[in-house]
């Protein structure tokens, strides 16, 4: 065997099932990533505005990582969105 198959692999219903015997859940996160490292979706297409944006994290997002973002700091203080933030 080759790949990943050349090494040894435990089926998923059999993972669950050992979890379920030492009293552990299986519908809890393992707390390997936190929340907010979780890769985000945001994408610079298409514009956005800030009617559009939902919350003070994205629009921070786009201000930094977007080339048009700076279309969201209308006064220029580097806040985007005073609305949301």
């Amino acid at each position: 065997m080759r790949g990943i198959w050349a090494g040894s692999f435990q089926e998923p219903w059999d993972w669950r099932a050992e979890r379920h015997d030492q009293g552990l859940s299986t519908d809890k996160p393992l707390g390997l990533v936190s929340p907010s490292a979780l890769v985000q979706s945001w994408t610079c297409q298409p514009r956005r505005t800030c009617s559009q944006i939902s919350s003070c994290d994205e629009a921070r997002w786009y201000l930094g990582n977007c080339s048009w973002g700076g279309k969201l700091d209308r006064d220029k203080d580097g806040i985007a969105c005073e609305t949301l933030c």
